[in-house]
């Protein structure tokens, strides 16, 4: 599973190597900007591995797929193990077409499908940040998928199912900044590479933009303006500060996405963060959830779930699940409670969870385990009371959920 290190350090030793190696201001006008959008775009979340002694961009990032490991790959300049003979051409056909150096198909990891959308003019500007840091030496053997899945020719078939190219077009009926948040979301900060259900061959499902997907054993929630499972009970104040900061009165960041917390969003610019933020609760996307008829009180998974609730979680979440603001996450009427997959509920009780710590909140509260003082039926009941009760209303946890879950968490 991908695991990544703060960012911080290796974004500071990249600013000194730009700074250094810029060869006048417009030079490192250029190089911080494209740093910058480097940020926006996430790249060391595939490019620099948290292994000790790892250098920034480097690669080592494993990333497991449905279809085998796929390892991110070393982009420093470096002339042997990098991108050091690529040329700004070859780097635009990579984000815009997903074909790198020498003709070499890229693999959907690299969300090429997004980046598509990313204007040349931003391209260049990561393109001189990229030749500006330090380069590594360190080889990378980024396709480790099995056969038939390692053959790069397969890819044309895939690319013509799941792949259209093209630049982002902004609507002229909507502002500036809305074109600026939707440029983010559907481009550089491909947040659709997490947040879109998934064909059976790993391609984005178009028609579902937004409304989530489970990825690496986590729920990376519906995002669409949906009332129920969404962000439609979010205001764009609560979105921006949990880019920010990694939390809101809704939710804390953890999984994944608390990784891109940490790594890119709290470092975005607040115009940035606002524009993204009033895309979203103007996208004019709906997954269309609804709200179903909750489980009676009566019925013994909810009598069971219940007491356990009281036992284990009302101490910290409160018995009415209003959480503790900044402390620990609210539960009564939650969209993520609601979600249309418990995936990431029952990964959080079963492992604990640590949110995120930021430069703006930097102490983060921790969740512990129950992994080992709590059954299977326990986690199901416990999370169907909680997603039935307290404002939410979803679909029962099945024992045998959790306990697939709780097999694959343990391999």
């Amino acid at each position: 599973m991908k695991t990544l290190t703060s960012f911080s350090l290796g974004l500071l030793a990249l600013g000194v190597s730009a700074m250094a190696q810029a060869g006048g201001n417009g030079d490192y006008s250029q190089i911080e900007r494209g740093r910058y959008l480097a940020v926006v775009g996430d790249c060391a979340a595939c490019h620099t591995s948290s292994q000790p002694g790892s250098q920034p961009l480097a690669g080592g990032v494993a990333i497991e797929t449905p279809f085998g490991r796929l390892v991110g790959a070393n982009i420093t300049p470096d002339v042997v193990t990098g991108i050091g003979k690529w040329t700004f051409d070859d780097f635009q056909r990579a984000m815009s077409q997903g074909v790198g150096h020498d003709g070499v198909r890229l693999y959907g990891a690299m969300p090429f499908t997004a980046y598509t959308k990313v204007s040349k003019a931003d391209n260049q500007a990561i393109w001189a940040y990229l030749q500006s840091v330090q380069p590594v030496n360190h080889p990378v053997q980024s396709n480790q998928l099995p056969f038939p899945f390692n053959i790069r020719t397969s890819l044309l078939a895939w690319n013509w199912i799941n792949f259209k190219q093209g630049e982002f077009r902004p609507d002229m009926k909507k502002s500036a900044e809305w074109n600026r948040g939707a440029y983010i979301v559907a481009g550089l900060g491909h947040c659709g590479t997490c947040h879109t259900p998934k064909n059976m061959l790993g391609g984005d499902k178009d028609g579902n933009f937004l409304q989530g997907s489970v990825v690496e054993n986590w729920m990376a929630p519906d995002i669409t303006s949906n009332s129920h499972t969404g962000l439609g009970s979010w205001t764009a104040e609560d979105i921006t500060t949990y880019l920010k900061t990694g939390a809101n009165r809704f939710d804390m960041a953890s999984g994944p996405m608390a990784e891109e917390v940490q790594n890119s969003s709290q470092h975005w610019t607040d115009e940035d963060l606002h524009a993204v933020a009033v895309y979203l609760k103007d996208s004019g996307l709906d997954s269309g959830s609804k709200a179903p008829t909750a489980i009676s009180a009566s019925d013994n998974r909810m009598k069971a779930g219940k007491a356990i609730y009281a036992d284990r979680c009302s101490a910290c979440h409160t018995p009415n699940g209003s959480g503790q603001p900044g402390l620990f996450p609210r539960l009564a009427d939650s969209p993520l409670i609601n979600s249309d997959s418990a995936t990431s509920l029952i990964h959080v009780v079963l492992t604990g969870s640590r949110p995120v710590d930021t430069q703006a909140a930097p102490t983060a509260p921790g969740m512990p385990s129950f992994d080992a003082n709590l059954s299977d039926a326990d986690v199901a009941n416990v999370l169907t009371y909680i997603r039935n009760s307290l404002g939410n209303s979803a679909a029962a946890v099945a024992d045998s959920d959790v306990k697939a879950l709780r097999t694959e968490l343990k391999k």
